[in-house]
């Protein structure tokens, strides 16, 4: 029952990051922004996105930012590049240390939404999910690399 409610409050928080993001300006090539947006970027820029996962402390092995680790150490990142995004980086917050940081490049706003759908039922996202589950706030981030910038 405790593992079904914290999938339930995981699950919510997900849900509510990802909707969020639908608001979002676009990303990726300046072939696929509005004039307004292109200016600055790059023409070849994927899209970009820093997520920041704040874990609440643990709790009868529920929760934790060692259990947040190990559910990408042990198989989230693998998922995500199983599905076609590029996991850039993941890194600790040393001024919040329950915080985890991540970037993740895909092709274009399209690629993203392809990805976060089929992760959502990925089998091996799931099991995950029951294995380590870990209650979440998220802030996320998604971006286009400027026309100057040596990474894209």
């Amino acid at each position: 029952m405790i593992r079904l409610v914290v999938f339930l409050i995981a699950s919510v928080g997900f849900l509510g990051s990802v909707s969020a993001q639908g608001n979002m300006a676009p990303c990726g090539a300046a072939g696929d922004l509005s004039a307004e947006f292109a200016t600055n970027v790059a023409s070849d820029s994927r899209c970009f996105e820093l997520r920041m996962y704040t874990a609440e402390p643990e709790q009868n092995g529920v929760g934790g930012i060692d259990n947040l680790h190990r559910r990408f150490r042990e198989g989230e990142v693998a998922v995500f590049e199983k599905l076609g995004a590029e996991v850039v980086a993941v890194w600790q917050r040393l001024d919040n240390p329950n915080t985890l940081v991540w970037m993740l490049a895909y092709r274009d706003r399209a690629h993203r939404e392809e990805v976060w759908t089929a992760f959502r039922t990925d089998p091996d996202w799931l099991a995950l999910l029951e294995k380590y589950p870990v209650p979440i706030s998220a802030e996320t981030f998604t971006m286009s690399a400027s026309d100057y910038s040596n990474f894209k």
